[in-house]
């Protein structure tokens, strides 16, 4: 486990942890923080798409102007 795995494990526990009340107002500050909402919404996406197949760049490229 790395550090980062280490210290994102660590902040996990103290939410799960605190009162329902208490990680609501927790999880609020964060989503009302542009940059923290922003960063949320990335990686719930990238955890959504996760599976999907890849495909070549210059081919995805190709199809952004259709």
């Amino acid at each position: 486990m790395t550090a980062r795995e280490a210290t994102a494990g660590v902040f996990l526990t103290a939410l799960r942890a605190l009162p329902k009340k208490d990680r609501e107002a927790v999880l609020a500050e964060i989503a009302s923080d542009d940059k923290l909402r922003e960063d949320l919404f990335d990686l719930a996406l990238i955890a959504q798409r996760r599976k999907e197949p890849t495909r070549p760049f210059r081919k995805y490229l190709s199809g952004k102007g259709k």
